[in-house]
C-alpha cells in the first residue's frame, strides 16, 4: 500500500508506520463502536464510510477483533486524539467528541482518495496502514470567514462548505450575515430587513474602474430554521458559527429596509435602496437610544439561534462624515461627553459588548473597535496587518490573526491576465504556508509568552464582491485553505524553516481527496478557460504586501 501516512493534510504531530507489510483490511464482518459519549462521531464515521464503501459496518463489542473503535479518555485534550491501526482492528483515542472527530478525519484520508466519494466505486480492496498517529491543534481557533452577504450562497452550498472545513480541520465558521449590499438573517420581529433588506437591483461586475452591471437583481436570506440547521450541521463536524452583524458601519441594507436607522437629518434615508456598489457606502448608524434598542432586538433573536460563546459586530470601515454633520450626532457626543465621532463609535461598541456580556456572550470585532476606546472584554479580528492584533493582545484582549496582505482569499492567486478579476497581492499556497500567526513582536516580549498566549488563533477570510457562486468559492478558497489549514492545526517551525517540498508533496494526494469531493480548485498550472473571467477589471497590487 502506498505510504499515506507520510500524506496527512493537516499534519499531524506524530506519524509512524508500525510495519511495512502490516494492515488491517475492511470487508464486510467489518464493525464500527464507539463509547456513548463519542457515539454522534461514530454515526458521523459509519454513514461517511458506508457511502463510500459499501461496507455495512455494523455496531460491534469493545475490543473485538476486525472492528473501527472509538474511546474517550479524560487525560487528553479536547481537541486531542490518538489513532492505532495493529492488527485486525483501528482504535482512535480521544480527549472529546472533537478528538474523536479529527481522528476520524484522519482515519479517513488513511483509506484513500475514494474515500470521499458519496458512493462506492468499489466494495473490495479497503485497507487501513498499520500506524500510530498522536495528534492535536497548535491554535483553538481554526477560522474561515464566509461573506454570504455580499454574494448570496444557498443553504446547500453553505453546508457543503462545512463538511470541506471539516475535512481539513478547521472548526470556526465566521457567518458575515449583513453589509451594505444584503442582510441575510431572518428578524421575525422586524420582517423588513429581509423583505427589503436581503435584495438589490443590480451588481457591479468587477471594480469600479471597469464601469460594468450586471442588472439581475441579486438576494436572499435565511430563514431562521435555516440557520438552526447551519449550526446544528456544523456542530455535528465540531463546527461552530460565529454569527456576523456588521455596525454601526456596513449597514445601508439595514437602513434601506427601516430608514428611521439612518441619520436622517443629514440624507434622505427614505431614499436609500440596498446598495449596488462594491466598497464602503457613507451611510451608516445613528446613535440613538431606538437604534441601539432595534439591534438588541436583532441580537435576541440571533442569540437563541447561534449558541457560540463569541457574536462578531463587526466595526469596521464606519465613515464619520454623516455623523459630522448631524445635529443630533453632535448632541450625543456632547450628551455623554465623548472625545469626537471616534468616540462615538468607540461607545457603541462598548454598549453591545456590556449587553452581550450580561447574556454571558462575549463581543468580537474588527480591529477598529480598538479606536475611540476598546471595549474591556472584546476580542480583536486583526484584518488589517498585525498592528491591530499587537496592541490588543499587549492590552489584554484575545485576538484572531486575519491579515488582509496574508490570508485574504479573495486576493489573486498569481501574475497575468488569466486570474479572474485579479485583486490585491498575490497570494500562492506558498505564501499562504509561509504564514506565521504569531507576530513576532509578541513572540519577543519578554512577558514569559503572556500576550502571545491572547493570539487564540486565526483565520482566513473569503470575500465575496468578486465572486459569483461555490464554483468560484472553491477556485478561490483551494487549495490555499488547504495550506492555511495546516498553519492553523500543525505545530510547524518559523517560517523559514517550513517543508514546503514535503506540503506540495502531500498536496499530490490531497488534490485527488479534492476530486473526489467535486471541488473545482486552481489547478497548480493556473485557471481552466472556465474559471478565467476576461475583461472584468480588478485591482492588482504589485510586489510583495506590506508587513504590518
Amino acid at each position: 500500500m502506498a505510504d499515506v501516512i507520510a500524506d496527512l493534510v493537516p499534519a499531524p504531530l506524530r506519524a509512524v508506520r508500525t510495519g511495512s507489510a502490516e494492515e488491517f483490511p475492511l470487508g464486510p464482518a467489518t464493525t464500527l463502536t464507539a463509547e456513548a459519549a463519542l457515539a454522534d462521531v461514530g454515526s458521523w464515521l459509519g454513514a461517511a464510510l458506508t457511502a463510500a464503501t459499501g461496507l455495512p459496518l455494523h455496531p460491534g463489542s469493545p475490543g473485538a477483533a476486525d472492528g473501527i473503535e472509538l474511546r474517550q479518555d479524560g487525560g487528553l485534550a479536547p481537541e486531542a486524539y490518538r489513532l492505532t491501526v495493529a492488527g485486525p482492528r483501528a482504535v482512535i483515542t480521544a480527549g472529546g467528541p472533537a478528538g474523536a472527530f479529527w481522528g476520524a478525519q484522519s482515519l479517513r484520508q488513511l483509506l484513500g482518495p475514494d474515500a470521499y466519494r458519496r458512493a462506492p466505486l468499489r466494495r473490495t480492496g479497503w485497507a487501513l496502514p498499520g500506524c500510530e498517529i498522536e495528534d492535536a491543534p497548535r491554535f483553538g481557533w481554526r477560522g474561515v470567514l464566509l461573506d454570504v452577504a455580499r454574494r448570496f450562497l444557498p443553504k446547500a452550498d453553505v453546508l457543503r462548505f462545512l463538511d470541506l472545513m471539516a475535512v481539513h480541520k478547521l472548526n470556526v465558521l465566521h457567518l458575515h450575515l449583513t453589509d451594505d449590499q444584503g442582510w441575510r438573517a431572518e428578524i421575525r420581529r422586524y420582517p423588513r430587513l429581509t423583505e427589503v433588506g436581503a435584495w438589490r437591483e443590480r451588481s457591479m461586475v468587477g471594480f469600479r474602474s471597469g464601469g460594468r452591471r450586471d442588472d439581475r437583481p441579486h438576494g436572499g436570506y435565511y430563514s431562521q430554521d435555516d440557520l438552526r440547521e447551519i449550526v446544528a450541521y456544523a456542530a455535528g463536524r465540531q463546527i461552530t458559527v460565529v454569527p456576523e452583524i456588521d455596525l454601526p458601519g456596513h449597514s445601508q441594507a439595514a437602513i434601506a429596509a427601516y430608514p428611521e436607522l439612518g441619520n436622517t437629518d443629514v440624507v434622505d434615508t427614505a431614499a436609500l435602496g440596498v446598495w449596488t456598489d462594491w466598497g464602503v457606502s457613507p451611510n451608516v448608524l445613528n446613535a440613538s437610544e431606538a437604534t441601539l434598542r432595534f439591534f438588541e432586538g436583532v441580537l435576541e433573536e440571533l442569540l437563541e439561534i447561534f449558541p457560540s460563546e463569541f457574536v462578531h459586530l463587526g466595526g469596521d470601515e464606519c465613515p464619520k462624515d454623516q455623523w459630522r454633520a448631524s445635529a443630533a450626532a453632535q448632541a450625543r457626543i456632547r450628551e455623554l461627553g465623548l472625545v469626537g465621532e471616534e468616540g462615538l463609535q468607540g461607545w457603541f461598541v462598548r454598549h453591545f459588548d456590556r449587553w452581550l456580556a450580561d447574556r454571558g456572550r462575549r463581543l468580537i470585532g474588527w480591529d477598529e473597535i480598538l479606536e475611540g476606546g476598546a471595549a474591556p472584554r472584546a476580542a480583536v479580528s486583526s484584518w488589517r496587518g498585525y498592528a491591530g492584533g499587537v496592541a490588543a493582545a499587549i492590552a489584554g484582549h484575545d485576538v484572531v490573526i486575519c491579515p488582509e496582505q496574508q490570508v485574504y482569499l479573495d486576493h489573486r492567486q498569481a501574475e497575468g491576465t488569466d486570474e479572474p478579476i485579479p485583486i490585491g497581492y498575490v497570494r500562492t499556497p506558498a505564501d499562504v504556508y509561509r504564514f506565521e500567526p504569531v507576530p513576532p513582536e509578541l513572540a519577543a516580549l519578554d512577558d514569559g509568552g503572556a500576550a502571545a498566549r491572547h493570539v487564540i488563533g486565526t483565520q482566513a477570510n473569503l470575500w465575496t464582491e468578486f465572486v459569483d457562486d461555490v464554483r468560484d468559492v472553491d477556485y478561490r478558497a483551494f487549495p490555499r485553505l488547504a495550506a492555511f489549514a495546516e498553519v492553523a492545526w500543525s505545530a510547524l517551525p518559523a517560517p523559514a524553516e517550513r517543508d514546503l517540498g514535503g506540503f506540495e508533496r502531500r498536496m499530490t494526494t490531497h488534490y485527488a481527496r479534492l476530486d473526489a469531493l467535486g471541488v473545482e480548485y486552481r489547478p497548480s498550472g493556473g485557471p481552466h478557460p472556465w474559471q478565467r473571467r476576461p475583461g472584468v477589471a480588478g485591482r492588482p497590487l504589485d510586489g510583495p504586501p506590506p508587513t504590518l
